[in-house]
């Protein structure tokens, strides 16, 4: 495959090498049948994360040293997730899709150098904005010929920082699937004793009676031949695009719970069952609503988060089944309660959220999933904020020997819009959110923020 990257993007990164790492066992070719969880991704932009580590007192040489220690365990990790060194296909003589691995095959890994230190980029969680920019160089484009996976191993300038670039199409599996991958390669390359558990790859587990494959097939836009996977998700941002990052520490987590319990008081509403998810959705969709400048103030608004239902299905499959099995639940209320001033637009926004929870885990919840994806088309097509990660997925613990993570952007996710989701960093106990806006829009919703916290009488809180 042709191997790219977006050194056009910015004239400070400089490619050193342009190789492939393939899996370091011979195994024979396989052939992993696509699920009609995974066939609605097809369509989609791959997912774009960057991971920033400052290096104490390293240089050139030693940075070289690191992404060889890199390279070579990637090659023992990809032996268990074999089917990322694959590409997507059609099976031969059908009309239906699936992952295919052949000896051979392996993962492009760029080495590059770029001329800008750690700091500039690694901002604090605090709502200090980078600019998309200045990191979309940094993460690789997939290679044509449908590769599902890209790695990109930056020196960052006087050897201080590390960024790695992983590009991953979610067609090859979701966020728990790619972030266990990760696991187990840091895993490999810090001589960790106990490894995470192998990943089951047996698309069989997924049953599929009601022919929901062939139904979301027929919503998506059709061309001659094999369609070919978009290969980057950044390569339209805008220049002024910002992305910040909100630590919501434990506190004002329960601070927002708090203020949600005495509201559903007010009401007569149930005793509320909210997590620290949930509070974390509701908040921020509340401030985004506030900080759009939304000239239809009656319009039905939404936001979307996924669902996992590994645990879900009948039967169960077991949590480290390695693929997709997610499902966007839709929440939806009107913009001026979502926009409320006080506390009346996060009490709007929790409810419209718990209620879309229930009904994508409810007793015959599936027997709506033929028309997910119309709905959550329409919903985007309407407006929405949606969520993209999640605290389960413990990025920050991402260690390959050289420390934990500085910082981790969702780069594919720095468009207006979105909402990144993350643990804490630095071992705090909290959420980590991120937004995305142009650099008037940043500021307005910093401002909403803090209106936010001064509403719940949380102002203090927050460092």
């Amino acid at each position: 495959p042709t191997i790219e990257t977006n050194m056009g993007a910015d004239s400070n990164l400089h490619v050193l090498d342009a190789g492939v790492v393939r899996p370091s066992d011979i195994l024979p070719a396989h052939s992993l049948p696509f699920t009609f969880f995974d066939v609605r991704w097809l369509r989609r932009p791959p997912v774009q994360r960057l991971f920033l580590y400052r290096l104490e007192h390293h240089h050139h040489h030693t940075v070289q040293q690191l992404i060889l220690g890199l390279k070579a365990s990637l090659s023992k990790a990809l032996t268990l997730f074999y089917p990322l060194a694959g590409h997507v296909r059609l099976a031969p003589n059908t009309n239906r899709y699936e992952l295919f691995y052949q000896p051979g095959d392996g993962v492009a890994f760029t080495v590059a150098e770029y001329d800008t230190d750690v700091d500039d980029l690694a901002r604090s969680s605090d709502g200090e904005p980078v600019q998309v920019a200045s990191l979309a160089p940094l993460v690789p484009t997939l290679p044509n010929g449908r590769a599902v996976l890209a790695l990109q191993a930056t020196g960052l300038l006087g050897g201080r920082g590390l960024a790695l670039g992983v590009t991953m199409h979610h067609s090859a599996g979701d966020g728990a699937s790619s972030t266990h991958f990760l696991h187990t390669w840091a895993a490999v390359c810090n001589g960790a004793v106990e490894m995470p558990p192998p990943p089951v790859i047996d698309r069989t587990l997924i049953a599929d009676p009601r022919g929901l494959y062939d139904i979301y097939c027929k919503e998506m836009p059709t061309d001659d031949g094999e369609i070919e996977l978009v290969t980057s998700s950044v390569s339209s941002v805008p220049d002024d695009q910002l992305v910040a990052t909100f630590t919501l520490p434990q506190e004002l987590l329960s601070g927002i719970k708090d203020t949600l319990a005495r509201d559903a008081a007010r009401h007569a509403a149930p005793p509320l069952r909210c997590s620290s998810m949930l509070a974390a959705y509701s908040f921020i969709w509340s401030c985004y609503c506030r900080a759009q400048q939304e000239q239809n103030q009656t319009k039905t608004t939404y936001f979307l988060f996924a669902v996992d239902h590994r645990a879900r299905l009948k039967p169960p499959v077991p949590a480290t089944y390695f693929g997709n099995c997610i499902n966007p639940a839709v929440a939806a209320a009107r913009h001026d309660e979502l926009a409320a001033a006080g506390t009346g637009g996060l009490f709007t926004a929790f409810m419209a959220i718990a209620s879309a929870l229930e009904e994508e885990v409810g007793e015959r919840s599936h027997e709506r999933w033929d028309g997910c994806i119309e709905r959550a088309r329409g919903a985007m097509k309407a407006g929405a904020m949606f969520v993209v990660g999640s605290p389960r997925f413990r990025v920050y613990d991402i260690n390959f020997g050289f420390g934990r993570p500085a910082k981790v952007v969702a780069v594919s996710a720095a468009k207006t819009g979105t909402m990144p989701m993350a643990d804490a960093p630095n071992g705090v106990a909290g959420i980590e959110v991120g937004v995305s806006f142009p650099a008037g829009g940043m500021e307005h919703f910093r401002h909403c923020f803090d209106d936010a916290m001064h509403a719940i009488g949380m102002q203090d809180v927050y460092l």
